[in-house]
């Protein structure tokens, strides 16, 4: 664990910071912070556009369907378990940092989405996809590029996909109801293998219906939390700014650094601006123009992160449960509590208005989350082995090891798992953060021009 977290802290300590800040930035700037003074445009394109009845055809998913996969395989454990641990070990400052790089990210998200649909192609049964791997090789004609993407995606997608993931759902139901995490990964491997062998159109129809269900859950849930303790707003956000901006540790060690580092980087995890994966998701999407779609990109970013992750860092700092002081005492004397770490932690946020109720808020909250980002992942994985090689033997072994990882997630000993899980994010990011420079006239030109129609 302290080996995958010097090489993590490494790559995260300033190169990819630069990266994913100065790519969200440069689009910002070029397109004149769209995401904020195109709002009226991409909210009536986006949220009202939910209103209006949405048929798939031939060959794609609707891009609501496009949009709940996108948001199911991002909405995770990241922006519940992953939230809560950024606070505890990175301060309240790790917020700040999160809502700066959603920011940015909504306009790195519109990139990627409007790539993915400029560049895209039908598979033999006639149906689109498309993605980093797909933009990069049709885009920058680099076809070993391509694969070195889709190599890192399939390692991405059986860690912090697959894995953590399970891990969190057996966590959960363990602690919960006491089932048996053996029980509980073998009935997840079954149930995701039957809904992955239904293609992008079962796991889009799933998606659909359980987005909506759990995000009104564990939204309505943490603001009545945040309600009941809205007399300490203005004391968090003092806190948060305070945090994100400290020169030096403070309060015994929290300091810029720390808060970059964890906010950032669970910034990305939880919206995946950057990384590119949720791209193959939109690029199935039955659209008329590229623009459209990255209007949907926008949104992915800021509901991902600006709404659930906020959520959980309000609920957190606003009920009591968690005290800076006492949290860096815990860091310096290695003995954190199990109700501290993770998921425990928003759980014990939840249950101080809505008592074992609030439990069951996070449990069936994360459980949903979880299981739709495994079902989201192994989607993501078979694009990247699809890309890698069309064999169908390679593809039925992935088949077989994606459940089996995800009977493995569910018994094993994780501890190192977040650690990993940065580590993939970061190398995913590397091309795709540097195809999204190359093909930045193509990105800007597109959305120009849909602009303008409108």
């Amino acid at each position: 664990m302290a080996f995958l977290s010097q090489i993590s802290g490494v790559l995260w300590g300033g190169p990819l910071l630069v990266g994913f800040l100065a790519v969200g930035l440069y689009y910002s700037l070029r397109t004149g912070f769209f995401q904020i003074f195109g709002l009226p445009v991409w909210w009536k394109h986006t949220v009202v556009a939910l209103f209006q009845r949405q048929k798939a055809e031939q060959g794609g998913v609707t891009q609501l369907q496009a949009l709940s996969t996108a948001l199911a395989a991002t909405i995770g454990t990241g922006s519940v378990a992953g939230v809560a641990a950024a606070i505890f070990f990175g301060g309240p400052g790790t917020v700040f940092w999160m809502w700066m790089s959603a920011l940015l990210g909504m306009m790195t998200g519109c990139a990627e989405k409007i790539l993915a649909i400029q560049y895209r192609e039908k598979d033999e049964k006639g149906q689109w996809r498309g993605g980093p791997m797909t933009y990069i090789q049709l885009g920058l004609k680099l076809r070993w590029l391509g694969c070195v993407y889709a190599l890192l995606c399939v390692a991405e997608t059986l860690v912090g996909g697959n894995l953590a993931q399970a891990n969190s759902i057996a966590t959960a139901l363990e602690r919960s109801v006491g089932l048996s995490p053996k029980v509980v990964g073998v009935v997840l491997a079954v149930v995701v293998s039957v809904v992955l062998m239904g293609g992008i159109r079962r796991v889009s129809r799933l998606s659909q219906l359980l987005v909506p269900v759990m995000a009104v859950i564990f939204i309505g849930g943490g603001v009545g939390v945040i309600a009941v303790n809205a007399q300490k707003l203005p004391q968090v956000m003092e806190q948060i700014v305070t945090y994100a901006f400290a020169p030096k540790a403070v309060v015994g060690g929290y300091s810029i650094g720390l808060a970059l580092r964890y906010g950032l980087a669970r910034g990305v995890f939880s919206n995946e601006a950057g990384v590119g994966m949720s791209a193959m998701a939109h690029a199935c999407a039955q659209v008329e123009h590229p623009g459209k779609q990255g209007m949907w990109g926008i949104f992915e970013v800021f509901f991902a992160t600006l709404v659930i992750c906020t959520v959980t860092s309000l609920v957190i700092l606003t009920s009591g449960v968690y005290d800076p002081l006492a949290a860096q005492e815990m860091i310096a004397a290695g003995e954190i509590p199990r109700e501290m770490l993770g998921s425990n932690l928003a759980a014990s946020a939840f249950a101080s208005l809505w008592g074992k109720a609030g439990e069951w808020m996070v449990t069936v909250s994360l459980t949903l989350f979880a299981f739709t980002s495994l079902v989201g992942a192994g989607y993501y994985g078979h694009r990247g082995v699809e890309t890698l090689t069309k064999s169908p033997l390679v593809l039925g072994v992935y088949h077989v090891v994606f459940p089996l990882c995800v009977v493995a997630g569910a018994v094993g000993d994780l501890a190192a798992v977040w650690e990993l899980v940065d580590l993939c994010n970061g190398l995913l990011a590397i091309p795709n953060l540097a195809t999204l420079l190359l093909l930045s006239p193509v990105v800007l030109r597109t959305l120009n021009e849909w602009l303008k129609k409108k």
